[in-house]
């Protein structure tokens, strides 16, 4: 599977968009809600799944969309296509203040791992899937569940980090820990497990959660500053009388308890 190449620009400082330019017949896939202009000679066409099979007959299809389902997502995304003659620009907005990072998944060996909600667009081509965890404990305590996303392919993908992002790249044997709702991505080599923070006064009273991510090297990790959870509790926090949702676990309203930044 060959993704299309695309050329692209990124604007802004704290809100970001990126600008994707396309040659005639090319196509770039997004998640609904991150489009912001295009060009007259760019065609919207709505999609089940990431567009990556579509020649794969229905069942193809259906499996690709399902897939989606399983990490939150809508069965649909949104491909954009330039049908002109000349180059075209199609421009994609980060949904709330932080980074666009470009992902050349070429240089990661086909393949990236990331937060459910990080990806924001990619050429057509490359695949939107589910990554699960099998170990138990990273399942339940992680932040993210069972299920992260996996991008495969060889084209450019986009993710969003929210607040500033810090890149990271381990050697054989490094260990970065790391809150487990500020890691946006890893390349496959990592290897990604959760650790209990121990100590009573850690954990009774440090404010930060009962677990943490320990992410071993060889591999690129990276880590965001302002995880849209973080975010939105503060938000939810401000309000009176507001309850918080309790983001990020697996567990609901105990995941606040065990998934990191409990301070008020």
């Amino acid at each position: 599977m060959n993704a299309h190449e695309i050329d692209y620009r990124i604007y802004g400082e704290e809100m970001q968009y990126v600008e994707i330019e396309l040659d005639p017949q090319e196509a770039v896939v997004a998640e609904a809600g991150s489009f912001m202009m295009m060009d007259a000679d760019i065609k919207m066409e709505t999609i089940f799944g990431d567009g990556s099979n579509q020649d794969s007959g229905v069942l193809g299809k259906l499996f690709s969309a399902g897939k989606r389902l399983l990490t939150g997502e809508s069965l649909f995304m949104t491909a954009f296509l330039n049908v002109g003659h000349g180059k075209k620009q199609v421009s994609f907005a980060s949904p709330y203040p932080g980074k666009i990072i470009p992902i050349d998944l070429a240089e990661k060996q086909g393949k990236f791992i990331c937060q459910k909600d990080a990806f924001l667009c990619a050429a057509k081509g490359v695949s939107v899937g589910i990554e699960f965890s099998r170990k138990l404990g990273r399942g339940l305590f992680g932040g993210e569940g069972f299920i992260m996303q996996k991008l495969e392919g060889d084209g450019m993908a986009f993710v969003h980090a929210g607040g500033t992002m810090a890149k990271k790249v381990l050697g054989p044997g490094e260990v970065l820990k790391v809150d487990t709702g500020c890691i946006i991505g890893f390349s496959q080599e990592i290897d990604y497990d959760i650790e209990f923070v121990g100590g009573i006064k850690n954990t009774v009273f440090g404010g930060e959660g009962l677990f943490f991510a320990t992410l071993r090297g060889p591999g690129t990790v990276y880590i965001q500053s302002l995880p849209f959870s973080r975010l939105a509790g503060r938000i939810v926090a401000s309000i009176p009388g507001g309850k918080s949702k309790g983001e990020g676990s697996v567990l609901g309203g105990l995941g606040n308890l065990l998934d990191g930044d409990n301070r008020f």
